[in-house]
C-alpha cells in the first residue's frame, strides 16, 4: 500500500463513504446488514473460471450445508468500481476479490486472516505491513525464463545446470551454433518493444533482478529503490550482463519491433529455445497458439531462474489477485469457506476444474496448463522469491518514459552495459521525483 496514487483514492472512497453514511443516518435507516448465517456471498473478478467457482460453491454446500452466493464481473468492467456500488448500497460481499494495488481502496475494512490454518501452507498470501494477512491466494502465476524442453534435450543441455552466468552463456552459445539443426529462429525469444510489450520488460524481467534468490520477505533490492532511487552496483552489473546476452541472442526480427503475439508464435512453434515471459503463457499454448504448439509436438516445457548470479536457485510467483473478507460480512462463515478451499476437495476443484496452479505446498493436485509441473515444484520446494516490483510507482515499469525505454535503448545498440545501468537509475530517481 505504498502506492500514493492507492492512497489518494482510498481517502476519495472514505469521503465518499462518510458522505453516504450521513444520508443513510437521516433517512433513518438500519445500517446493521441482514445476514443468513447459512449463507455468504463472493465476488469473483476472474470470468473465465466463473462457472468453475461457482461450481466450487455447490460443493462447499453440498458438504455443509452453507449456501455460497457467487456474483461475477463481466470482461471489461471495472472490478473495483463494481465493489464500491456494492458497499454504498449496503451490498458488501462477505468475500471480495482484490488484486494488489486495490487493497489500498479497502484499508481497515478486511479482516486479518494470519490465525488461519491455511496460511502455514503457502508464500503467496497478501500481507500488508499494518493489517496483516488479508488476502487468500486462490491461484498462482511464476516468472521465470521458460524453456522448450525437447530442443535443451536434442542439443545435449541438462536446464538444472543453468546455474550462473556462465553457465547460461555456455548453453545460449552450444544452441546457437546448433541453430539450424535443431530448427531455431533464434535462442532467446526476447522482446524489449517498449510500447505494447513494455510491461514485460519494464515489469516483469525488472522484477527478476529486485528478487531473484531472495527469501519471499527480503526488500533488500526494492528498499535500496525506494529510500535511495538507484540500484545495487555489484547486482545489477551481472543483471545487466544476463540482458546483454538476451539482446545477443534474440531474434532481431523481434527484440525492438515484435509484438507479444509474435513472441509466443515464436516459442508455441518451436523456433525459440528460449523465452522471457511467465506461466501465463500456458494458457496460450493450450489456447490461441494451441495449432502451432500441436504442430511443433506439444512440447514439454519447463522454467529455470534468471540466474545472472551464483545462488540464484528461486523462480518469482505470486498470486494474480486474491479473496479477501469483508470485517461487514458474515466473517466466521467466509472463513471456514477459505479454509475448505485450501483442502483437498476445493484444491481438486480448482486446479483440476479451474486451471489454477495451486499455492499450497500440501496440495497433490496439476492443473493442464503445460507450465503448472513445474511451478508446482517449485512451491513444494520452497523455491520461489516475491513480486516487489508491484510495489513501485504505477507506471514506472511499462509508461512512456518508463523503466521499458533504458530496456529498448539498451537492444536497439544506443546504451552499452554501464550507460543501460546509468539509465536506469536516472529513469527510477526521475519517477520518484514526481511522488
Amino acid at each position: 500500500m505504498k502506492n500514493n496514487f492507492y492512497l489518494l483514492l482510498s481517502g476519495f472512497l472514505t469521503l465518499s463513504l462518510l458522505l453516504s453514511g450521513c444520508g443513510k443516518a437521516e433517512s433513518g435507516k438500519d445500517e446493521a446488514k441482514d445476514h443468513t448465517l447459512k449463507s455468504i456471498t463472493m465476488l469473483n473478478i476472474k470470468g473465465e473460471i466463473q462457472s468453475q467457482v461457482e461450481s466450487l460453491g455447490a460443493a462447499y454446500e453440498a458438504e455443509t450445508g452453507v449456501h455460497v452466493n457467487v456474483l461475477g464481473v463481466d470482461a471489461g468492467v471495472d472490478a473495483q468500481a463494481t465493489l464500491k456500488g456494492y458497499y454504498l448500497s449496503d451490498q458488501m460481499p462477505d468475500i471480495i476479490a482484490c488484486e494488489a494495488a486495490s487493497f489500498g481502496n479497502w484499508e481497515g475494512l478486511l479482516v486479518d486472516l494470519s490465525d488461519q490454518e491455511w496460511v502455514g501452507k503457502t508464500d503467496a498470501a497478501y500481507v500488508d505491513e499494518k493489517y496483516g494477512t488479508i488476502g487468500f491466494p486462490y491461484t498462482t502465476e511464476a516468472i521465470g525464463l521458460a524453456y522448450n524442453a525437447d530442443i535443451l534435450s536434442k542439443a545435449g543441455i541438462d536446464p538444472s545446470s543453468i546455474t550462473n552466468l556462465e553457465t547460461m552463456q555456455s548453453a545460449f552459445e552450444t544452441l546457437n551454433a546448433n541453430k539450424d539443426a535443431l530448427g531455431l529462429t533464434a535462442v532467446v525469444g526476447y522482446c524489449a518493444e517498449p510500447v505494447n510489450v513494455g510491461w514485460s520488460s519494464g515489469n516483469h524481467i525488472f522484477g527478476t533482478y529486485i528478487d531473484s534468490g531472495l527469501a519471499r520477505d527480503d526488500t533488500t533490492y526494492i528498499d535500496l529503490i525506494q529510500n535511495e532511487y538507484r540500484v545495487d552496483d555489484a547486482r545489477f552489473d551481472n543483471y545487466a550482463r544476463m540482458i546483454g546476452s538476451f539482446n545477443q541472442y534474440s531474434d532481431p526480427a523481434l527484440i525492438t519491433t515484435g509484438t507479444y503475439a509474435d513472441q509466443l508464435s515464436g516459442f508455441a512453434s518451436g523456433r525459440y529455445a528460449f523465452i522471457t515471459q511467465g506461466s501465463w503463457i500456458g494458457a496460450a499454448l493450450n489456447g490461441d497458439n494451441s495449432a502451432e504448439y500441436q504442430a511443433a509436438g506439444s512440447f514439454p516445457v519447463g522454467m529455470i531462474p534468471y540466474a545472472f548470479e551464483d545462488g540464484i536457485d528461486t523462480i518469482l510467483t505470486s498470486a494474480p489477485s486474491w479473496w479477501a473478507v469483508s470485517k461487514e460480512g458474515n466473517v466466521e462463515e467466509a472463513k471456514a469457506f477459505l479454509q475448505w478451499c485450501s483442502e483437498d476437495a476445493g484444491q481438486k476443484i480448482l486446479v483440476e476444474d479451474a486451471g489454477c496452479i495451486s499455492p499450497f505446498t500440501d496440495c497433490s493436485y496439476v492443473a493442464s496448463d503445460p507450465f503448472a509441473k513445474t511451478v508446482s515444484d517449485y512451491i513444494a520446494a520452497g523455491k520461489t522469491s516475491n513480486w516487489h516490483w508491484m510495489e513501485m510507482p504505477e507506471g514506472i515499469g511499462n509508461s512512456e518514459g518508463g523503466l521499458c525505454y533504458c530496456f529498448y535503448r539498451y537492444a536497439n545498440g544506443e546504451l552499452d552495459a554501464a550507460s543501460f545501468k546509468n539509465d536506469i537509475n536516472r529513469t527510477i530517481e526521475e519517477w520518484y521525483a514526481k511522488l
